[in-house]
């Protein structure tokens, strides 16, 4: 069922049982969402873990800012509180500078590290495979054992890979098998920091930073052709799309302004490839979740909350709570969207 007949079908269950805004219910201490009187499924498609022991293979550290990265019992818990029925689980890339046979070593382990939390909870976590990208072949091998193997669901990866952008031709053996496996690709920002003027006060390395990887990532697998080399692409994208969601129609006039810097003729218009993408509902007020449905339609927006870090602490109510929404539409993006997508059985 795609999903626009997703909606309807939607729309046509919740007029069979009345409709209104959303409501929660707390059963045996897990709330529950309701809307028009239909117990929905929730997913938070945007929460970060890590997996212990994975740089100290190569005799480092793993990269741990947040106790709460370490996935136990405190974080269904919490999920228990906030609604959130699944979560899904990506690790930000920090094994981008390493060689072949490293890359192989870290991504194993963390992919099997990802796969066991999830048996643990098998009713409430799923994980995206990892990927060393920088070695795309390798990329397509641990896509393939991540998914057929270690049953993880889709791939994350960051905004860029160490200098280079995901528009780079070389990337195409990974765009491939990605096609061919017909998952969806997570894009998590990296920060921009080679950007020195997000110096200073205001967090601008992050609060800036993040939106603008995103931005640029989003743009360059648009311009460098990569979605007309590989159409069927699913591309999902953390903070709402960073400022492009938001800022996309002056997309479709930079190569009719300035055609002399531009050297690929796209297939469509820019902003008809992110259309096609999906966007998280991290973007703070409900006038810019508004916005981005209005943009890309409530069929491609997902609820993220970033957890464990504290930029959004109630995002199932974030979406309940946005004026203007249908209930069909509010049932899409708390998790029928997602559940789809990733092709999460419940």
């Amino acid at each position: 069922m795609n999903r626009r007949k997703f909606l309807r079908s939607s729309a046509g269950m919740l007029a069979a049982t009345g409709t209104g805004l959303g409501r929660s219910a707390w059963a045996q201490g897990r709330r529950q969402i309701r809307i028009g009187g239909q117990r929905v499924t929730t997913v938070d498609v945007h929460t970060h873990t890590i997996i212990p022991g994975t740089m100290e293979l190569l005799g480092t550290t793993t990269p741990n800012n947040n106790a709460n990265l370490i996935i136990g019992d405190s974080r269904i818990a919490l999920m228990d509180q906030w609604g959130i029925d699944v979560e899904i689980l990506s690790v930000n890339p920090f094994w981008y500078s390493l060689d072949v046979d490293d890359a192989r070593r870290v991504i194993d382990y963390q992919n099997r590290g990802l796969a066991e939390i999830c048996s643990r909870y098998p009713d409430r976590l799923v994980a995206m495979t990892s990927v060393a990208l920088q070695h795309p072949e390798l990329a397509a091998e641990q896509l393939a054992t991540g998914i057929r193997e270690y049953g993880l669901k889709g791939v994350s990866l960051g905004g860029h890979v160490a200098e280079e952008e995901l528009g780079a031709d070389r990337f195409d053996p990974f765009w491939a098998a990605v096609e061919e496996f017909d998952v969806p690709i997570w894009v998590h920002p990296l920060g921009v920091p080679e950007l020195d003027r997000l110096q200073g006060n205001g967090f601008l390395s992050n609060v800036i930073g993040n939106p603008l990887d995103t931005t640029l990532a989003l743009s360059h697998m648009i311009f460098e052709g990569v979605l007309d080399r590989f159409p069927n692409l699913k591309v999902a994208s953390a903070h709402g799309g960073g400022y492009i969601a938001s800022y996309a129609d002056r997309a479709d006039y930079g190569c009719q302004r300035s055609p002399q810097n531009c050297n690929k003729t796209l297939e469509r218009r820019p902003t008809d490839y992110l259309r096609d993408m999906y966007f998280d509902s991290l973007v703070f007020t409900s006038e810019n979740l508004q916005h981005l449905v209005a943009q890309y339609g409530a069929d491609h927006v997902v609820v993220g909350s970033d957890y464990p870090y504290t930029w959004a602490d109630r995002p199932i109510d974030h979406v309940l709570e946005t004026p203007g929404l249908s209930d069909a539409e509010k049932i899409a993006i708390v998790g029928g969207n997602a559940l789809e997508l990733w092709e999460i059985s419940v």
